[in-house]
């Protein structure tokens, strides 16, 4: 058995993990998500740096012979990243925005084999169509307060899943953190899926 190491506070991540089998002892990175300097990044870009600079932060702190996973995502809607909504006014707005349209879904992977020494970032993106919205879902969906702190403002395991038509990738990618995309990053480091279950 493996330590996992999971470099993020988000609760649907760390249900993937748990969902899957893996108890993970969380450590959050408090990386800035909002920096300036990565300003320039495309939505695709984004992701591996923020998940590489949420791994590489909690390094310190975590046990030697451990894997640690981080992650970031984000959405990309006509070509612009789209975070966390962070009020209701940004909600309301971005809800209205994707109705009955599709974007991309980005999440970003970091896994890093401190024992060997070995670091890995790989990316799973998935397009997500939306329903049309009338304002009154859009009112209902935005006062439950689920879209403020999530990427693209939208949950495919939450409140929002009504509302999502369609998906092409990986589900779990979407949800913050794509299992078969880890399989195979664990698998190429040289563990095999059951190293990580806390048997």
């Amino acid at each position: 058995m493996v330590q996992i190491i999971l470099a993020s506070a988000s609760p649907s991540r760390l249900r993937l993990l748990e969902s899957a089998g893996i108890s993970p002892k969380v450590l959050v990175s408090g990386v800035n998500e909002e920096a300036s300097e990565l300003d320039s990044l495309t939505p695709s870009e984004l992701v591996i740096a923020l998940a590489i600079l949420k791994a590489h932060t909690v390094k310190e702190l975590a046990p030697a012979d451990s894997l640690i996973i981080g992650c970031d995502s984000t959405f990309e809607f006509e070509g612009k990243s789209l975070g966390k909504p962070g009020s209701k006014e940004n909600a309301i707005s971005r809800c209205k925005q994707l109705s009955g349209k599709s974007g991309y879904l980005h999440t970003g992977h970091c896994v890093i084999d401190l024992k060997n020494g070995i670091e890995l970032s790989e990316r799973s993106t998935s397009k997500v169509q939306f329903a049309q919205m009338t304002d009154a879902e859009i009112s209902d969906y935005v006062d439950s307060g689920e879209p403020l702190n999530v990427a693209g403002g939208f949950t495919l395991d939450g409140l929002s899943a009504p509302f999502i038509t369609n998906i092409e990738g990986d589900p779990s990618g979407i949800i913050g953190l794509s299992l078969p995309l880890l399989r195979k990053m664990v698998i190429s480091l040289g563990y095999s899926w059951p190293d990580l279950k806390n048997k």
